[in-house]
């Protein structure tokens, strides 16, 4: 039985709205950005519309990119850093490979071992055959122990992953941090976890493409289109 069309009953074409996701989801842009762009090309939609479009078409990004994604390398490095959820703070752990590929990322309300080991299990889970040998962190203790659990559930008698600690060595996610900040840093908080984790989701899609982290991707902005485009059998 064939899959139900996600752009069923929506009188926009399926092109403008991928473009208009990929725009807010690619550049700094607030939704009344958005707004005012195609404005400038004659077509009108409201910022609701947009916000609409995003939460819904950020996802289903993701979910269509999923298996055309490179296998992330073997060394990762693990950090978090903060995000504004209906007015208030929440972390947002991320982890990304040796290349900058992202592995995984979570969102949560709490900084605490629970939090570290449900997301180191989630992004060990979702690498499945190839987990990591070598995991990075700054000098929180509660990697060290997450970690250890996670070595004594696959291994009692040897430390398939193993540790390191030192800050320096962790620059590499650092940096991607400091990219993610300055791109959500042009808008408002976001009202609620999920629609922050639906506009996290493609926006961490949205950068995976950009750099090539999957197969069968042309170079270039024109490249990410037709990549996007041919998830969704549009036309480019």
């Amino acid at each position: 039985m064939p899959h139900q069309s996600p752009f069923k009953h929506h009188r926009f074409p399926r092109n403008m709205i991928l473009c208009v996701v990929r725009w807010y989801l690619r550049y700094p842009l607030s939704y009344q950005d958005v707004v005012d762009l195609l404005a400038e090309r004659g077509v009108t939609v409201d910022r609701s519309t947009v916000y609409r479009w995003v939460q819904k078409f950020g996802p289903e990004l993701t979910k269509r990119t999923e298996r055309h994604l490179r296998r992330t390398s073997v060394d990762w490095h693990v950090d978090e850093t903060y995000v504004r959820v209906g007015g208030k703070w929440r972390y947002l752990w991320r982890a990304v490979d040796a290349n900058g590929q992202m592995v995984n990322f979570r969102l949560t309300a709490r900084r605490d071992a629970k939090a570290a080991k449900a997301f180191l299990n989630k992004a060990i889970e979702r690498v499945r055959l190839h987990r990591p040998v070598t995991i990075c962190t700054d000098k929180a203790h509660t990697y060290r122990r997450v970690i250890r659990e996670i070595n004594h559930r696959y291994d009692p008698h040897f430390d398939s992953i193993r540790h390191t600690d030192r800050k320096w060595r962790n620059n590499l996610i650092e940096s991607d941090h400091a990219a993610m900040t300055r791109l959500l840093g042009y808008r408002q908080s976001f009202r609620s976890l999920r629609t922050a984790k639906a506009t996290l989701s493609g926006s961490e899609t949205i950068r995976t493409i950009k750099r090539g982290h999957i197969h069968n991707k042309q170079p270039g902005v024109k490249g990410e289109i037709a990549f996007i485009a041919s998830l969704f059998a549009v036309v480019a």
